[in-house]
């Protein structure tokens, strides 16, 4: 699969909305209502499903195709007149557990390395609490032990969930990141995102039964990627 690049070292943004504010809540209720139904809906649709105004409801609409989060058509044509537009969901969307912490995460970068003796080592365990949660509540099941390398093939699939678009080869130990949902905040911040990222990893390898420890993460480290290691060579796991 081709890597975007643009001759700098270092994974692309997440395609669709990435870079956009956090929605706001009645946004993100249209938004969701949309993913859940699951097929193309009028404005109209959406009101009486939401209890809403069609017009407030096209407003929040257009503001999402405007970020990329929503793909507008128009309907089949049905007698005279112009056809309704239709909405859908975008395929490829950032994940919301990632998107609305986006705003969050630069601040909390921002504020570390203003008052904190390691902030480094504070992102990694910021990151690391919240990979345990993350990974709590993803869909591969972390509630059955297993081997160290399906440990780390669900980390990748985590990771793919939340929108870093990972190149892992066959047993998982070598990873490209090739995107990244807080791109603009890791350029600012690199020393504390990054290791919120690579925290995120071990907290998950926690819940997954893995061994977090060697575990290796390197920022924009080629053209198109960073890249993590989920076993290092010191390590002798399977």
């Amino acid at each position: 699969m081709p890597v975007e690049n643009n001759g700098r070292l270092g994974p692309a943004p997440v395609r669709p909305g990435s870079g956009a504010a956090p929605l706001s809540r009645p946004r993100l209720a249209v938004l969701e209502r949309l993913r859940l139904l699951g097929r193309p809906a009028t404005s109209s649709d959406l009101a009486a499903e939401l209890g809403a105004h069609p017009n407030t409801v096209r407003e929040h609409l257009d503001a999402l195709v405007d970020q990329g989060l929503v793909i507008r058509e128009r309907g089949p044509a049905r007698g005279r007149g112009r056809p309704a537009w239709r909405y859908a969901a975008a395929e490829g969307e950032p994940d919301p557990r990632v998107r609305d912490y986006a705003g969050l995460a630069t601040a909390l970068a921002g504020h570390l390395e203003r008052v904190s003796p390691d902030p480094a080592a504070d992102g990694l365990e910021v990151g690391r609490e919240w990979g345990r949660e993350l990974a709590t509540g993803s869909s591969a099941d972390s509630a059955a032990a297993g081997s160290a390398g399906r440990a780390r093939h669900r980390v990748v699939g985590l990771l793919r969930e939340l929108g870093f678009d990972p190149q892992a080869d066959a047993r998982a130990t070598t990873v490209a990141l090739r995107r990244c949902p807080l791109l603009d905040a890791a350029r600012r911040h690199p020393q504390v995102v990054c290791q919120v990222h690579l925290g995120i990893v071990r907290g998950a390898l926690e819940v997954y039964r893995g061994d977090p420890e060697p575990t290796a993460l390197l920022p924009f480290a080629e053209p198109g990627a960073c890249r993590l290691h989920l076993r290092t060579a010191a390590a002798t796991d399977g």
